[in-house]
């Protein structure tokens, strides 16, 4: 098989041990049995200090997830967002909840490959936030599969956990303590707009995104996400567009994407919901980076403490 460790050659995980390696590509195999998949090619494997992946040539590709501890969530909402939300997701052809492990199709292409541009960006955002208003009901459903916990009401505990770095220095430190109150008011503000949480991403960006056909979207990868304000999401993708097609477009974007929950809100009301989101979604961002596997949980302290400080710089 072939190994690609990126930037994390040192990073330990679950694939060094011998022992889970048996037990992950046994069940992939029996899976892959089941289905009646023949392989075409040799096995390709993607090792990171949050998910280990295979990809199984056949004739057409297929993927095994191993996820983090903290991530393990993922296999069991995959599965759910494929009843929930079928038209917006990829449908697993197999979970293993309690270990984190799914079966997962070839979506499509990469949208990345294509690449998109604005419009394409408006199109793709106008139906994540579709998919986020058909999951507002499921909140309560979502946390009992195990998802983070991010709702606006409980982000100056999560704050509080992400806070304790130890790469931060004490000044760092202070200025955080200080900052504490304005994050409370933030939190306050941006609950009185009244927009229900739903299920944030967390990572939403081009290649994140497979396109299922013309005009049509599905998103994936659901390790980073959160139960929380929907419009913490316009963050990676905002900037992402942004550093695609210039800074201008990142207004032109969030329209699009607001105009999909108007009606209840006035426009004013949600870009300043959208504004209070995105500064505010530095903290799931810096909770990402604490699930990571146990061995290589340090490799996530610097990010953390470099979301924290960009929440600073936010202000």
């Amino acid at each position: 098989m072939e190994i690609d460790r990126g930037a994390y050659p040192e990073a330990r995980t679950p694939w060094d041990d011998p022992a889970w390696r048996t037990a992950a590509l046994g069940w992939l195999d029996r899976e892959l049995a089941t289905l009646g998949i023949g392989e075409t090619g040799a096995r390709r494997v993607r090792v990171r200090p949050w998910s280990v992946i295979v990809r199984v040539d056949a004739e057409s590709a297929v993927w095994f997830k191993a996820a983090s501890p903290g991530s393990a969530f993922e296999a069991g909402l995959t599965e759910a967002l494929a009843r929930w939300t079928p038209e917006h997701v990829l449908r697993p052809y197999a979970v293993d909840a309690a270990r984190g492990w799914s079966l997962l199709p070839s979506g499509g292409p990469l949208w990345r490959s294509m690449p998109p541009g604005p419009r394409e960006w408006e199109e793709a955002l106008t139906q994540y936030a579709d998919f986020q208003r058909a999951l507002m009901p499921r909140v309560e459903e979502m946390l009992r599969l195990g998802v983070p916990d991010a709702r606006v009401a409980v982000l100056p505990a999560v704050f509080d956990a992400v806070a304790e770095n130890r790469t931060l220095d004490a000044a760092d430190r202070e200025r955080l303590l200080a900052f504490r109150p304005r994050l409370v008011e933030w939190c306050v503000e941006l609950a009185a707009i009244g927009v229900p949480d739903s299920l944030d991403h967390a990572d939403l960006h081009d290649g994140q995104i497979l396109v299922a056909g013309a005009g049509r979207y599905t998103f994936f990868d659901w390790g980073d996400a959160n139960v929380g304000h929907p419009f913490f999401s316009l963050l990676v993708a905002a900037d992402r567009a942004a550093e695609l097609h210039g800074p201008d477009v990142a207004a032109r974007l969030e329209d699009a994407y607001l105009e999909a929950w108007t009606g209840s809100w006035t426009l004013r009301e949600l870009r300043r919901a959208a504004e209070l989101a995105r500064r505010l979604s530095q903290l799931t961002r810096a909770g990402s980076w604490g699930r990571l596997f146990p061995t290589a949980a340090h490799i996530g302290d610097p990010e953390r403490a470099a979301a924290l400080l960009r929440l600073l710089d936010a202000r």
